[in-house]
């Protein structure tokens, strides 16, 4: 398949490392003008320098008038930024169920809202969501992660209809556990330092996620491929979908 984003604008929240780093950059190869965006300038300029874009620093939680600033209009938005920790399920705060909710789903909401009659009124736009299966498959240690996620397919499949006929597509694409520097940290701390990189990664899907298929950590590419397919014209009768590129791990035929 010959996927062209000539002509197109992206923005990826959240792109200066890890899944959003990845889609930057897959998009960019398309051929898209990408807006990679973070909060340190320095961080930011690197990651644009590295996938041949644009910067747009901001926090995209407290931000949103900053990016939408820097890029008044986007024909493709991908709301990859969050933040995810293990908690004990009874320990997490009021605040932490807030500040969840906060920054990986109104964020989006916020993004979303502002671009999207754009893209409808110029008759074509691609809005998408990187969820989790968590969002399905809520681990014990972060239900208040899991529920930001699940909130996200709500939000994916409602703004689809809010777009219908509109020529522009909504989808939420579920990303199984995904090897990243951040997830580096959260394997080491569910499983002993001690190990060796490639034994705490099979430990931790032994203990912690044995139900995937693939039996390893998806690579950040992998997520992307998807995402840059999402974004393509090729992509135009897939919306109000929930996609999972989760080697397998949610047991059920649909999410």
């Amino acid at each position: 398949m010959n996927i062209d984003l000539t002509g197109k604008t992206a923005l990826v929240t959240g792109s200066t490392q890890g899944i959003g780093l990845a889609i930057a950059t897959g998009l960019a190869r398309a051929g898209a003008r990408v807006g990679v965006n973070g909060r340190d300038p320095e961080r930011v300029e690197k990651a644009a320098a590295e996938v041949g874009g644009f910067p747009v620093v901001a926090d995209v939680v407290d931000g949103a008038d900053a990016v939408l600033a820097a890029l008044p209009d986007v024909d493709v938005l991908v709301n990859n930024f969050g933040v995810f920790e293990s908690r004990p399920a009874l320990e997490i705060t009021d605040g932490e169920w807030r500040r969840y909710f906060d920054t990986n789903v109104l964020s989006a909401v916020r993004l979303t809202r502002a671009y999207l009659p754009g893209m409808m009124k110029r008759g074509w736009g691609r809005v998408q969501y990187i969820a989790s299966d968590s969002a399905v498959a809520t681990p014990i240690e972060m239900i208040h992660y899991g529920m930001s996620k699940t909130a996200l397919l709500s939000v994916s499949r409602g703004f689809a209809k809010a777009a219908a006929g509109t020529g522009v597509t909504v989808n939420s694409v579920i990303a199984g556990p995904t090897h990243t520097g951040g997830v580096e940290d959260f394997v080491y701390g569910l499983v002993s330092r001690d190990l060796p990189w490639e034994e705490a990664q099979r430990e931790f899907m032994r203990l912690h996620r044995p139900h995937s298929l693939i039996q390893r950590l998806i690579e950040p590419e992998e997520i992307a491929n998807m995402v840059t397919y999402l974004a393509s014209p090729l992509a135009s009768a897939t919306t109000g979908g929930a996609l999972r590129v989760d080697g397998g791990y949610v047991d059920a035929i649909l999410p």
